[in-house]
């Protein structure tokens, strides 16, 4: 049974096509605007979301800073004795005129003392100021009182019963931590209204507590701040407590809080709010810690921002969210539009194309009736040809392909038969042959490409695809390569056709070797090589080059490498001594005369490579390399020629600019320093002047100018100054230790009876007895107690500082006082395990001041308990641990 096929005409095919092809442009273009817009509008609604968020974060930290802000302020007053508590008129001009100065966020202003009084000011109901107080005077009740216009309590207008403040839990904070601080939430006890509190706490100049400043904030008032960030929007804001997540302020026009009914407060958290989309975003943020992102909600897409602000004592979560519908709704309707526009214009075009097509396809029933007689095999049957356009080209064509058909009909047999016995063995002749010749070029390591007159790739081997980064040959056949691998040198400047040595091999039919040229990768980067080009000559003519390269950047930088370091210092990158010699002949000739040379020793670097090792001794040795170089003009030539030693060879420099460029030097010295050790450096130049004179003799004479400079030079005590100044600078309680145990040994000094002189040495050494810790890390400077290994470490800083003092002749008789003051009266101390009188007095007089000190500023007892037992640690010492008579005398001195 014979198959038939549906016959399809042109301009159905046409049409069909035409239309698809307009819907799926139409359409991808409507698609795609509508991504963009929506994708445009979520990032707007996200940034309004961050925005508003931002602005309640701003708002909510302004809040607290201003409360916070004056509760510092008010310490200092009342530290700094500027606010005399007991003057009641001053007392409350001050407080009222503190709440005078905030707006409605803050509830109340005051200060509990240490022994329970209680002062300050609030705003009642009313928004009006009063001032309450809370002492003997009423009974341990807070009583409120109007404000005369001088500003001083008039008439009680409230009696709040009785009140302690120190029963408070922002006064209990405060006072536990010792520092400024904010308190948990709590109810307030006057006002229906959740309250936080910054609080800080105030001492005497003892350092015991007078009391603690608070300043009252209701969180009723974050609402209003809340919802006028929100409501243009018709969104929503929550504050939470992050671990808690029980609410601080909504805008939800929920309670904060709920009163029980046995009177006390019920904290409301955010689950209690029955909103599914807060829960929701709030699950969101705590698995994902995003804080900015989208919720599907029940009613509409919102679009989330989360924020933490955290405090000293606080630690809130800020969410705020507005609806997708702000703004998703306009985007949705102008869509609909557009798509109706669509259609129309689709069936529009489609039928003036419907028109169009049926008058152009007229003319191919004729073509399609000759063809059709052609495939039944009536040869003699041509097409007409109707129009001289394309359709008349196709009917002429089909008439010579007719005409052409009549003449292969008599012949085809033969003819096939005798081309494919050709073909076939050529074919093959050639397979073999490329066979071969792909496996010969794919086996070479070297890179092999093959290029034509004209430079084009006719060919290239696996190699030279890889090596230029290309994935197949295709990429490189038929392609120019001088344009694509060859066109430039490594610093971009182009390499012209003529430069091009490749193509000179070509031309000039030689072969040539190049190995000081780049080849450029397909990524755009390039690699140094070496390479051989050679022409490529077929019947004597040359019909274009071979070229093979290899990559020898490896082989470039260890060359580079080696050249730069047979020159150079490899500390600081300057000039070695080889270099210099080299430098130093080539510039001794006349007319570089004047010529100076600079020598430069530096000074410090054992002190600093024994304190503080050799890092820090290579980092001074490079500062003062810097130093030099930044005084080093064009043609000056610097160079390392020694440990600490380096010279400067400056031609064309007289002696009068030589003498002003070593001033400088030692003006740029003088305020440099690595740890706390001064860049000091000797100097000392000489001028060549006449050609006769030998440089060799200026150079002598230069470093004898610097030695001489040297031995007036010393290592000044204010270097021993700086280090401990820097100790203290890491620890403030290290400071502290050391200006009481200086005083201290004065103390006992006077009370031995000793000379000036010597009372002033044993104060001078209790200052600098820690100087040793320099050393120490910073976690163990600051560490209460050490492990083992820490202790064995800490235990070294008494060998420290005596190395240390022992470089000053100011300091040589604290060195061993220094060294002696954690020797023990029997014999178990360190570091030498000395045992009684062998220990140094003023060791022994150091160890009981520094014990004593340590002791009394352990722990938050009162100061007279902590004096007690510290003066129980240095009698249960004596004989043990102190010089029994010195420890007697110490307790009795300071118990008198």
């Amino acid at each position: 049974m014979e198959a038939h096929t549906r016959r399809t005409s042109i301009r159905s095919t046409l049409i069909r096509v035409f239309m698809i092809t307009m819907l799926i442009s139409i359409g991808g273009v409507t698609l795609l605007l509508f991504s963009r817009w929506y994708g445009s509008t979520e990032h707007t609604m996200q940034n309004l979301a961050n925005d508003i968020n931002e602005r309640i974060y701003q708002d909510i930290a302004a809040f607290l800073y201003a409360p916070d802000h004056f509760s510092k302020l008010t310490k200092m007053v009342i530290e700094n004795d500027v606010l005399d508590l007991s003057n009641v008129p001053q007392r409350d001009r001050f407080f009222v005129s503190i709440m005078a100065t905030y707006e409605h966020d803050v509830y109340s202003f005051s200060f509990g003392t240490a022994n329970g009084e209680y002062y300050g000011a609030r705003k009642n109901q009313d928004d009006e100021i009063e001032i309450y107080r809370n002492n003997a005077s009423t009974q341990g009740h807070s009583w409120y009182y109007s404000v005369n216009e001088d500003l001083t309590a008039g008439e009680v207008v409230v009696d709040a019963g009785p009140f302690d403040p120190r029963s408070r839990a922002w006064y209990q904070i405060a006072a536990e931590r010792q520092r400024p601080t904010f308190s948990p939430v709590y109810a307030h006890f006057v006002m229906n209204d959740l309250t936080v509190s910054a609080a800080q706490p105030v001492y005497d100049r003892t350092g015991r507590l007078q009391g603690v400043v608070g300043t009252h904030m209701l969180l009723n008032n974050i609402n209003t701040h809340l919802r006028d960030a929100v409501r243009k929007y018709d969104g929503l804001a929550v504050i939470v407590e992050k671990d808690t997540h029980f609410l601080i302020a909504n805008t939800l026009d929920l309670e904060n809080f709920t009163v029980q009914s046995d009177g006390t407060i019920k904290r409301n958290s955010i689950t209690d709010t029955l909103n599914p989309d807060l829960i929701k975003a709030l699950e969101h943020y705590q698995a994902n810690n995003a804080s900015a992102f989208k919720i599907e909600g029940e009613d509409d897409a919102l679009f989330f921002n989360v924020r933490e602000l955290h405090a000293e004592g606080l630690d809130w979560l800020v969410l705020s969210a507005i609806p997708a519908q702000v703004l998703m709704s306009d985007v949705i309707s102008s869509m609909k539009w557009a798509a109706l526009l669509a259609i129309l214009a689709i069936g529009l075009f489609t039928l003036m194309f419907h028109l169009i097509a049926e008058r152009l396809a007229q003319p191919i029933n004729g073509l399609l009736q000759a063809a059709a007689a052609l495939a039944s095999g009536d040869l003699s049957s041509r097409a007409p040809v109707v129009r001289n356009d394309e359709i008349g080209s196709v009917s002429q064509s089909l008439n010579k392909v007719a005409d052409k058909m009549q003449d292969l009909i008599n012949n085809l047999e033969s003819r096939v038969r005798e081309r494919t016995d050709k073909l076939t063995l050529v074919n093959k002749a050639l397979e073999e042959k490329s066979e071969q010749l792909r496996l010969l070029l794919d086996s070479t390591a070297e890179a092999i490409y093959g290029i034509d007159m004209q430079g084009n790739c006719t060919f290239c081997n696996t190699s030279c695809i890889q090596l230029l980064g290309y994935e197949s040959e295709d990429e490189l056949l038929g392609h120019t390569m001088h344009n694509m691998i060859h066109h430039s040198r490594a610093d971009g400047t182009p390499i012209s056709d003529q430069e091009c040595k490749i193509y000179k091999s070509i031309w000039e039919n030689k072969g040539i070797a190049a190995d000081d040229e780049v080849f450029w990768r397909a990524d755009g980067s390039w690699f140094a090589v070496e390479y051989r080009s050679y022409p490529q000559v077929r019947a004597g003519q040359v019909v274009g080059g071979v070229v093979t390269f290899v990559d020898i950047t490896e082989r470039k930088q260890r060359e580079e490498r080696i050249r730069y370091l047979s020159y150079h210092d490899s500390l600081t990158g300057l000039y070695n001594r080889r270099r210099f010699d080299e430098e130093r002949k080539a510039l001794d000739v006349p007319d570089n005369l004047p010529l100076s040379i600079i020598f430069v020793d530096l000074n410090g670097l054992k002190l600093t490579n024994d304190i503080f090792g050799h890092d820090a001794g290579d980092e001074l040795i490079k500062q003062t390399a810097k130093i030099l170089q930044q005084s080093c003009r064009g043609r000056d030539v610097l160079a390392r020629i020694g440990g600490d030693e380096f010279v400067m060879l400056l031609p064309n420099t007289d002696a009068a600019t030589a003498r002003q460029m070593l001033l400088q030097l030692r003006e740029r010295f003088a305020v440099a320093s690595i740890e706390m050790i001064d860049c000091g450096v000797s100097l000392g130049f000489d001028t060549k002047t006449h050609p006769d004179q030998p440089l060799t003799e200026v150079m002598a004479n230069a470093e004898s100018a610097m030695y001489k400079d040297k031995t007036l030079t010393r290592l000044s005590t204010n270097v021993a100054n700086a280090i401990i100044e820097s100790l203290h600078m890491r620890s403030e309680r290290e400071k502290e230790h050391s200006i009481t145990v200086s005083r201290l040994c004065g103390e006992m000094g006077a009370a031995l009876n000793l000379s000036e002189p010597e009372i002033d040495q044993l104060q001078r050494a209790g200052f600098l007895h820690d100087i040793g810790k320099i050393t120490l890390d910073e976690h163990i400077l600051h560490k209460e107690s050490l492990n083992e290994e820490e202790y064995r470490i800490m235990q070294q800083h008494a060998a420290t500082g005596y190395r240390i003092l022992n470089l000053f002749d100011d300091t040589l008789d604290l060195a061993e006082p220094v060294y002696g003051h954690h020797e023990h009266w029997d014999g178990t101390g360190y570091p030498r395990r000395l045992k009684g009188t062998q220990i140094p007095l003023m060791a022994r007089i150091i160890s009981i001041a520094e014990t004593y000190e340590r002791v009394l500023n352990r722990g938050n007892l009162p100061l007279a308990e902590r004096k007690r037992i510290a003066l129980g640690e240095i009698r249960k010492g004596s004989g043990k641990q102190f010089d029994p008579e010195l420890a007697e005398l110490f307790v009795k001195m300071l118990t008198e």
